[in-house]
């Protein structure tokens, strides 16, 4: 049996019966959902939307026309708790005058509102609540819901024909979330499937709920606690799960300063509508991510011994709505302690950073000093560095190449230096602390380390290249090598390891060594033609500069290729 509808808007029409549902029309007034957003009638198997002021009722109704016939309402809290109950009235009698004439619709609201009828379910709480009967009796059926606490959103659905409805995906008979992987940054969840997508064939897709505070217990508290800006992310590419506490990114306050000075750097080239979702997101402190059908999701980039509580929604993606499995809670690990070395002073010190890790040293220079200079030298991607002098933070920076920093000296100061090495990868670098000005362990190197080629200098069997250099005199070694013609840019970029010295290399790719400096730094520039090379042949040419100490800093390689034909 169908409910039908109660128009209880159409108020200025002088006479109304409570209508049948024509099927046809109703499948298209049920499609337009803006039909039913100020209605006071429930459709039949739609779910509706609609918000609550606060100590304000508000009542829906309803028609069995048939006895014994199968009954569903079920209402979802969003914002706040709610108190509802659901009751029965009789229908009102038609009017037994010979005329025939309806009973007008004013008249029957009077039954309505005089009679309180039978109340068949009540419930006080925040829970997804359901009313089922198998057999309910024919009948007006009157929903009445308050909010106490606050304005409120919540949804709605009723349906005559629970059994073959089933928009809400059942959930397995073990429906708890379980984690199966703690680490210091990571923690991985999984869950039994909802048989809903391989028994009635429907498309469903899971989105896990990750926060700080509690659980939750339906979707739209999850929606409601986001900025609409910000309600549903993409989905991870495959083989690779999704990181919602990128801090960075989403807004999750970092350990240090830095993150924050990342996070509005990258601002400003977001648009005035992702900048907004960024402020949502940092206010709310809850991140949503759909995975599409897979049961088994890793979540990372998470704070070490920090709680988080994490819940999975079955979504119906054909009738978009969900369930919500038993949502569970864990604390990372705590980060282990770091090993901290001792750097000597006017020692330079060789220090590999795993992706994302960090490296911790310590200097405390034995005599009383005015000044210290750490020289530090990226051998690859840029890292972070922060020194602390008595536990304070005095230097915090990133570094690429080669950089020197002189702070302040104090009496017995004792320093910590923090390394935080690249995202993209491993880190290698070389750092030196000093108390002692003119100790300088790297050569001085230009702003601009390319390594330019003349094309029209370029021949069958040589080529001409030009690089700056600065007032130091310094040491300037050539090599040379040949690759194949399919070497790319990416594979140059691969060895870009400016640590790497002229003792890595062989001596057949060996072209010269000289000394070069020029006190006017406009015309610090000297030019080299290499000669000996094969015609239409590639070669990736790497200019070292070596310091008094020994150390050697490569410039950036060179990609050049000699004419096939002169």
């Amino acid at each position: 049996m169908r409910l039908f509808l109660l128009l209880l808007l159409l108020l200025g029409v002088g006479a109304q019966k409570l209508p049948t549902r024509d099927e046809g029309l109703f499948q298209m007034q049920v499609r337009d959902k803006a039909l039913f957003h100020d209605s006071s009638a429930i459709p039949d198997g739609a779910e509706i939307n609609s918000y609550l002021f606060r100590d304000t009722p508000k009542r829906y109704y309803f028609v069995v026309e048939e006895d014994n016939t199968p009954l569903s309402v079920t209402v979802t809290p969003c914002d706040a708790p709610l108190e509802w109950k659901l009751s029965l009235q009789e229908l009102p009698e038609e009017s037994s005058g010979g005329s025939g004439e309806p009973e007008p619709l004013d008249q029957q609201k009077l039954q309505v509102t005089v009679d309180e009828g039978t109340e068949l379910f009540s419930y006080k709480g925040n829970d997804v609540e359901s009313y089922v009967a198998a057999s309910s009796p024919s009948g007006l059926y009157q929903l009445e819901l308050l909010s106490t606490e606050k304005d409120s959103n919540f949804k709605v659905y009723a349906t005559t024909t629970p059994e073959s409805d089933q928009p809400y995906p059942e959930l397995p008979y073990d429906p708890r979330v379980d984690v199966t992987s703690l680490g210091r940054t990571t923690v991985t969840l999984a869950w039994k499937p909802t048989p809903t997508g391989a028994r009635l064939r429907q498309p469903v897709q899971y989105c896990v709920v990750i926060n700080k505070e509690h659980n939750f217990k339906s979707l739209c508290a999850v929606e409601a606690k986001i900025s609409a800006d910000d309600t549903f992310m993409a989905a991870p590419k495959p083989g690779r799960d999704f990181s919602p506490f990128d801090f960075s990114h989403f807004g999750f306050p970092s350990e240090n300063d830095f993150g924050k000075d990342r996070a509005l750097a990258g601002s400003k080239a977001l648009s005035n509508k992702v900048t907004r979702a960024y402020a949502a997101r940092q206010k709310a402190d809850i991140q949503k991510v759909c995975i599409g059908n897979k049961n088994i999701f890793t979540v990372s980039d998470l704070k070490p011994d920090t709680q988080y509580y994490f819940d999975v929604f079955a979504v119906n993606a054909a009738t978009n709505m969900s369930t919500a499995y038993v949502g569970t809670f864990a604390r990372t690990k705590e980060e282990a302690k770091q090993k901290t070395a001792e750097l000597k002073d006017g020692k330079v010190a060789d220090v590999f950073i795993k992706r994302k890790g960090s490296k911790f040293l310590r200097f405390a220079p034995v005599s009383s000093h005015q000044k210290v200079t750490f020289y530090v030298h990226s051998c690859l991607d840029s890292v972070q560095i922060q020194v602390r002098r008595d536990g304070k933070l005095v230097l915090s920076q990133n570094v690429e190449g080669v950089r020197q920093f002189q702070l302040r000296g104090k009496a017995k100061a004792k320093y910590l230096i923090r390394l935080r090495g690249s995202r993209k990868g491993a880190s290698m670098l070389k750092i030196l602390a000093t108390t002692r000005p003119n100790k300088q362990p790297f050569p001085s190197l230009p702003e601009d380390t390319r390594i330019k080629a003349f094309d029209k200098l370029r021949t069958c069997t040589s080529v001409t290249v030009a690089w700056l250099g600065t007032q130091d005199r310094n040491k300037f070694c050539v090599y040379r090598r040949q690759v194949e013609d399919s070497f790319s840019e990416e594979q140059r970029r691969r060895e870009q390891n400016q640590c790497a010295g002229p003792e890595t290399r062989k001596k057949s790719e060996k072209v010269l060594c000289k000394y070069f400096h020029s006190p006017n730094l406009q015309k610090a520039v000297t030019t080299e033609t290499i000669k000996g090379l094969e015609p239409g042949k590639s070669y990736l040419l790497d200019v070292y500069v070596v310091g008094h100490s020994g150390h050697s800093v490569k410039y950036q390689s060179k990609l050049v290729k000699t004419r096939k034909f002169c």
